[in-house]
């Protein structure tokens, strides 16, 4: 399958769940999102995303907005391999303004299984109705699989099966005419320190052919830390794979890591390494990641903006 086979045939007329739209290539830059049919266009990139608790797009979302004066225009949340295709959750997203992105976990699933074909009726039926929404989405699957506290990552599942599985899942999504699926290919980020070293994502790399967005995800724990030394090592490996789009998919600053001084590096980080943009892990998980303070909510407010202005 080539990368052209997976990204043609871009404007359909199927009668769905929402309106029609002219969907954009994969590959293409942000700035050429046409618009979203479930309700108002989803405004293009350069991207400030969200990942809020609760309904994907729901409450949560709506303060977040109210508190920092951004509305989001893109919002991840996750979803279990397994599972059928729900369009609500993307629906009220792109109905508020934002791209979706929906992270696929294989929880309690062989990788095996997906990559041997056992998964197929599962897969084609998900496919169908996705390209039956005819709405854009991002899709990830079996993100942060260089680390190894996930079944599906280092340590418990061989990159080579992984990356069958993958190759495996966007192939079925081809074979089912979907063109509306933007692939992101989301990677932690490279820890050579420690007990649990993460090594280089690049022998999960499934090949240019299946992948159109890179994701990284990283957090900022320590005063000391910045975009440079957090997510550089990262970018420079991918880079070594591909000139693909690069989203910074989760992150967040502790608040003792100093949240206001790390936005700001945050935003710096994406614009000085020509990044899509970044997602803010906004929830209470292990530890405290919203935004705690109003010091660190003004600081969100007004750097993030600097991505999304039109002079950015």
């Amino acid at each position: 399958m080539t990368r052209a086979a997976l990204i043609a045939g871009l404007t359909v007329t199927v009668a769905a769940v929402c309106t029609s739209v002219v969907l954009r290539p994969a590959h293409a830059s942000p700035r050429q999102v046409s618009g979203a049919p479930c309700g108002r266009p989803a405004r293009p990139g350069p991207y400030v995303g969200v990942i809020t608790a609760g309904w994907p797009g729901g409450r949560q979302l709506k303060s977040f907005a109210s508190a920092t004066g951004i509305h989001p225009n893109l919002v991840a949340y996750f979803a279990q391999f397994g599972k059928k295709w729900n369009p609500k959750p993307a629906c009220r997203i792109l109905g508020d303004g934002a791209l979706p992105v929906i992270q696929i976990n294989p929880r309690g699933v062989a990788l095996a299984a997906i990559a041997d074909g056992y998964r197929d009726h599962y897969l084609e039926k998900y496919a169908q109705q996705v390209r039956v929404f005819r709405s854009p989405v991002v899709i990830s699957f079996g993100h942060e699989m260089n680390g190894d506290w996930y079944s599906w990552g280092y340590r418990h599942t061989s990159p080579a099966v992984f990356v069958a599985a993958w190759q495996h899942i966007v192939t079925v999504f081809q074979e089912q005419g979907v063109t509306n699926v933007t692939w992101m290919w989301t990677v932690n980020i490279i820890n050579a320190r420690g007990r649990h070293p993460i090594p280089s994502p690049a022998a999960w790399w499934p090949g240019p052919a299946y992948v159109n967005w890179v994701g990284i995800d990283g957090y900022y724990l320590k005063p000391s830390w910045t975009f440079a030394s957090l997510f550089g090592p990262t970018i420079n490996a991918v880079r070594k794979l591909t000139l693909d789009h690069i989203l910074i998919t989760e992150t967040a600053a502790s608040p003792t890591a100093g949240q206001p001084a790390k936005i700001a590096n945050l935003t710096a980080g994406v614009r000085d390494y020509g990044l899509l943009g970044f997602v803010w892990f906004d929830i209470d998980k292990k530890q405290d990641w919203r935004l705690t303070s109003p010091a660190a909510v003004t600081a969100f407010g007004r750097d993030a903006r600097t991505l999304t202005s039109p002079a950015s």
